[in-house]
């Protein structure tokens, strides 16, 4: 079976990887923590000391990390990805990142003979886990057919946009898509709780109605049940929304509602929240009554 290579084991790359070597593929993995590798390693993944020795052990390299600098650091550094590929080998940064930093990777990595595409998911760790991500991909249409097994195994749902940074601009429509669902659902459940409403069949009820939505039913439980550990990390999200906007400006756009959700995730952050889950957003509202509490 094909060996895959694969840079960042947290939250999502854990559930990935092992959806990786449950389907029989041998992965090799970089963690800039090895203890945070731990646990692919003991479902099987072979450990390498670098992105570099990643990307030379196998022909397609996967990656998966926090922030758009993390990004840059394992492809440009000097142990990064780009100085250990082979020319003729596939890398794919599945980072939520910038479309720009997409464009960049992908044009150094033609330099070097290296196809490279952007192709960021949704989902979240439920997703990761179960393998029904949705993938979004930006990059050449001639590298689809290697990767659409491994997309297949991880996600349930691919779509092609375009070119280099456009799985990018596909990822930003989705998180500010996001940014309601999440407002939304801290406001329902803080004004139904100010209300005297049974919560759980608050949750229900919207659920079975035309307000039903993917953050609803996944995090809506979660909240009632004081579990803010992170599906997705607040202080991810936050940065999603900032390149977001900052991606609206280039095109001249004014995103009202998102700029709200950008604050509220600020203070959310500045709060010291930014290790927990996009539904840790309620502790934001004074009349929230932790329900587990």
């Amino acid at each position: 079976m094909q060996r895959i290579g694969f840079v960042g084991t947290g939250v999502m790359g854990t559930g990935m990887i092992k959806n990786l070597l449950k389907a029989g593929y041998e992965v090799t993995v970089f963690n800039r923590t090895r203890a945070h590798a731990q646990p692919v390693i003991d479902a099987g993944a072979r450990w390498a000391s670098s992105p570099a020795k990643v990307a030379a052990d196998a022909p397609i390299t996967l990656s998966m990390v926090g922030f758009p600098q993390d990004v840059h650091d394992i492809y440009f550094g000097d142990d990064g990805i780009l100085a250990g590929a082979e020319p003729g080998s596939l890398v794919v940064d599945m980072t939520t990142s910038t479309p720009t930093l997409a464009r960049e990777i992908t044009q150094a990595a033609a330099e070097k003979g290296i196809v490279a595409l952007d192709a960021p998911v949704s989902g979240g760790d439920i997703g990761a886990k179960k393998g029904t991500l949705t993938i979004m991909v930006g990059g050449e249409q001639a590298a689809m057919p290697q990767l659409q097994p491994l997309f297949d195994v991880m996600g349930s749902a691919t779509h092609r946009f375009g070119d280099a940074g456009s799985g990018q601009h596909a990822k930003m429509a989705n998180q500010i898509m996001i940014a309601g669902t999440m407002t939304g659902l801290s406001e329902m459940l803080v004004y139904a709780q100010a209300a005297g409403l049974d919560l759980n069949d608050i949750l229900a009820t919207v659920g079975a109605g035309s307000a039903a939505n993917w953050s609803l039913t996944n995090y809506g439980p979660r909240v009632l049940a004081g579990d803010y550990t992170p599906g997705f990390f607040a202080k991810h999200f936050l940065k999603d929304l900032r390149i977001a906007l900052d991606e609206a400006d280039k095109m001249q756009l004014d995103l009202p509602a998102t700029k709200t959700a950008k604050q509220l995730y600020e203070q959310l952050v500045a709060a010291g929240h930014g290790n927990d889950g996009t539904q840790a957003l309620v502790k934001l509202y004074k009349s929230w009554t932790d329900l587990a509490k």
